[in-house]
């Protein structure tokens, strides 16, 4: 474990598990592997490396890094929560949505615009389905 992974808090095999389910749930929203890439701001290895679920292969991620992963597993949870159904669970992200943030745009544009900000943000609104507050 290098001192940077130690001063974060996380293991490598934190990062590869994180890592792997949120380019999973990317996968299923239909995210390009560039707007995955962009998202989690990783490196396109990195990504074909997470997909290929090596058990041998490990990755250091910074806060970051870890903290657009986060967003990514609450944003899912989120969506469970809110939808009964895997159709909206799933194709939600990659709906045009005309609240006034979106503009007409999906989740998906937004957050791979690649800031943490619109990735927040996006997390935020989707959050607060979860109270009817929308």
């Amino acid at each position: 474990m290098t001192a940077t992974s130690q001063a974060q808090g996380f293991t490598k095999d934190q990062c590869v598990t994180g890592l792997r389910a949120a380019v999973g749930i990317l996968e299923k929203w239909q995210a390009s592997g560039d707007q995955a890439c962009r998202i989690l701001r990783i490196s396109r290895s990195t990504y074909s490396r997470a997909k290929q679920r090596d058990p041998d292969w490990s990755v250091n991620l910074d806060s970051d890094q870890m903290q657009r992963i986060s967003f990514i597993l609450n944003i899912h949870a989120a969506l469970r929560l809110v939808f009964d159904n895997p159709e909206n669970v799933y194709g939600f992200p990659t709906m045009a949505n005309e609240n006034e943030f979106f503009n007409g745009r999906t989740p998906l544009e937004i957050m791979s615009q690649g800031d943490m900000i619109s990735l927040y943000e996006t997390f935020r609104r989707i959050d607060v389905l979860r109270g009817a507050q929308w």
